[in-house]
């Protein structure tokens, strides 16, 4: 495995965060359907450079292995995805933690995202398994809503 580094995501960073997405093993949504719903490099770009889309990247020998956003005015966890080949090694949840500091210091007390209810899902035991809890509702698009008290 190799040693990853992260930082903060720049707004150069779009494009391949946007390819990222459509590569996933679960979850994936291609650039078309990123495009569908307003999501483009040139909107993602922007989250970045105005600060409305905090995240950090993964790098594996300077490739971008994975990324995790959050939503700057809500304290949504809005996206965490990493190539398959990167999954198991501790990558994503050290996205996620970085991301949720971030949130941390900005004075946030409660973090929420939307996670399938498939218990099959990866992500479905992986949220929970790092203390994230269904708040009982779900999204528009059927996902359940799950809820991180920052202490």
């Amino acid at each position: 495995m190799i040693n990853l580094i992260y930082r903060k995501a720049v707004p150069e960073d779009a494009a391949m965060c946007i390819d990222i997405r459509g590569r996933t093993r679960e979850n994936a949504f291609s650039a078309e359907a990123l495009q569908e719903l307003g999501i483009t490099v040139e909107s993602w770009a922007e989250g970045i450079r105005d600060g409305s889309f905090p995240g950090y990247v993964a790098l594996a020998a300077g490739q971008m292995a994975g990324y995790c956003f959050g939503e700057r005015d809500s304290g949504e966890i809005i996206v965490l995805a990493m190539l398959p080949a990167h999954e198991g090694a501790g990558a994503g949840k050290a996205l996620l933690q970085l991301v949720v500091d971030d949130f941390r210091t900005r004075g946030f007390t409660s973090l929420f995202l939307g996670c399938s209810t498939d218990p099959q899902a990866r992500s479905y035991g992986f949220y929970r398994h790092l203390g994230w809890t269904s708040t009982g509702a779900l999204e528009a698009g059927g996902d359940e809503i799950l809820a991180l008290t920052l202490g």
